[in-house]
């Protein structure tokens, strides 16, 4: 069993351009994530994918593995799926790790890892109960429905389920990382977008439309995207309390 991890990383971002070089506490984010990835025993290898030189420039200068991609993708997961092709070795698995996520967790990473290789599920990902009642509310946390077994059976901006009954609420935000059979993602490269991924604009509806199973595996740790400058100290505060 071979597993390798890819940290996608754009210079271009509305709300923070050249957010992967923003520094944090001393080191650059992608810096961050790239540590927290190579922790994790079970990947073979992890690699950054950019399209932009000065990120691939910095990553050379700290000794990060990085690949230049196409400036034409649409998503991180058209990005990844250039960097596997272009490896000189096969995986079976890939991991699609957020590169705007810091203080990502190993156990994380290593969960995402054990869930995909047990071959029960064709894609891979995570979910975190949801404590906080502005997040059920925020079109900006993604919400998921999980099956007994453990498979999502839907992805919403919207709160689902909805509490007709008071008292058996019970829900999960997405934690925005995947992991995928290697063949897998080389199909999901042709799927065309679905009707449900334009109403919500989530890509991982178009995989479940075309009945692709996405297994989940339930973390404890929280989340700390980086969407704008002040994310970045409100979540420092939240880790260091």
């Amino acid at each position: 069993m071979s597993i390798i991890a890819v940290i996608p990383a754009r210079y271009q971002s509305t709300r923070f351009p050249g957010k992967p070089l923003a520094i944090i506490d001393g080191k650059s984010m992608i810096q961050r994530v790239y540590e927290q990835a190579i922790k994790v025993k079970a990947l073979d290898k992890v690699v950054v994918a950019t399209d932009d030189d000065r990120i691939f420039e910095h990553c050379n200068s700290l000794n990060i593995n990085v690949v230049m991609t196409s400036v034409d993708h649409n998503n991180g997961t058209e990005r990844i799926t250039e960097v596997v092709k272009k490896e000189n070795q096969s995986f079976d698995y890939v991991l699609n790790i957020q590169g705007d996520e810091p203080f990502v967790h190993i156990e994380q990473i290593a969960n995402l890892c054990e869930i995909i290789s047990s071959s029960k599920y064709d894609i891979a990902t995570l979910a975190k109960e949801i404590s906080d009642e502005a997040e059920i509310n925020s079109p900006n946390t993604v919400k998921l429905v999980i099956s007994n077994g453990g498979k999502a059976l839907y992805f919403s901006r919207y709160g689902i389920p909805y509490e007709r009954n008071a008292g058996h609420r019970l829900m999960y935000k997405h934690i925005g990382m995947y992991a995928f059979k290697y063949n897998v993602l080389l199909e999901l490269e042709s799927l065309k977008p679905s009707i449900l991924e334009l109403s919500e604009s989530l890509e991982q509806l178009r995989w479940l439309e075309n009945d692709y199973t996405i297994g989940v595996a339930k973390t404890e740790f929280e989340s700390f995207g980086i969407d704008t400058p002040e994310d970045i100290n409100s979540a420092l505060k939240k880790i260091k309390r």
